[in-house]
């Protein structure tokens, strides 16, 4: 049969933790030893114990690097008498409470005796008025309140809320000087790329990743020369740098996204 890589395997020496952490194993800091049939060993920096993990239980590398690589796992895992076994979390029943008796079930009536009749108050009918009239009030506030935000959503100053709202940034391993040809070695080709023009002559080269949810943004005379300005996602800005000129490239980004 063919050699099969893991996912370990492009990971070479550089260390690496699992998520989530095997249980009993206090450093959770890796290393990839060798590839087995259906396992793979990896050994541990500070201990320098090495052990092996099936196959299966590996999901994936994460494709950002700081502060460490992810190697996933799709269960919890244990380490137990120097296997790798699947944790199993066990139910424990609650200790009784001292002197505590099981309860007798009720009961039930002996037959021809009637029910033991349980007393049950009435309610006094101006108490229920005032109920009812305090919660009817209640839903009237609340139906004004929802009717007042749908209006205020659908007016202009909707479009100035959602100008002055804060675009949702994360970290992505980008720089300024990077160019199509860095980009495309570090996380692949793009699903698709289109050029915009940009101001002064310029041009936007915009590469989309749909299975990470964002569009690069890249910004020259041409791809050749042209280098990296951030990402956006949904109509924001997620990700930028400080360009050349030393300004940041939000305020450029933003005027690609009002294009």
């Amino acid at each position: 049969m063919p050699h099969i890589p893991s996912p370990l395997e492009q990971l070479g020496h550089r260390p690496f933790s699992f998520y989530p952490a095997i249980l009993h194993l206090d450093h959770n800091e890796w290393t990839f030893r060798r590839n087995g049939w259906d396992e793979i060993q990896v050994m541990n920096t500070k201990t320098q114990e090495e052990i092996w993990i099936p196959r299966r239980f590996l999901s994936g590398v994460s494709s950002i690097e700081e502060p460490v690589v992810i190697v996933g796992l799709i269960k919890e895992l244990e380490y137990k008498e120097g296997v790798v076994v699947p944790h199993v979390r066990r139910v424990i029943e609650m200790p009784r409470a001292v002197n505590d008796a099981p309860r007798a079930p009720l009961a039930a009536p002996e037959p021809g005796r009637l029910a033991p009749v349980v007393g049950i108050r009435v309610e006094n009918e101006i108490e229920s008025r005032t109920g009812r009239a305090f919660f009817g009030i209640v839903a009237a506030g609340i139906l004004t309140c929802v009717v007042a935000m749908a209006v205020i959503r659908a007016g202009p100053a909707a479009s100035r809320a959602r100008f002055f709202t804060t675009s949702p940034r994360i970290t992505l391993p980008f720089k300024a000087s990077d160019d199509y040809l860095a980009i495309i070695s570090r996380i692949g080709r793009p699903a698709w790329d289109r050029t915009q023009s940009a101001p002064n002559g310029l041009e936007f080269h915009l590469l989309r990743y749909p299975e990470r949810s964002y569009t690069l943004v890249l910004l020259g005379s041409d791809r050749d020369h042209a280098h990296y300005a951030g990402a956006i996602a949904r109509g924001h800005v997620i990700h930028s740098v400080i360009l050349s000129d030393g300004h940041d490239s939000t305020p450029v980004l933003e005027r690609l996204l009002s294009f």
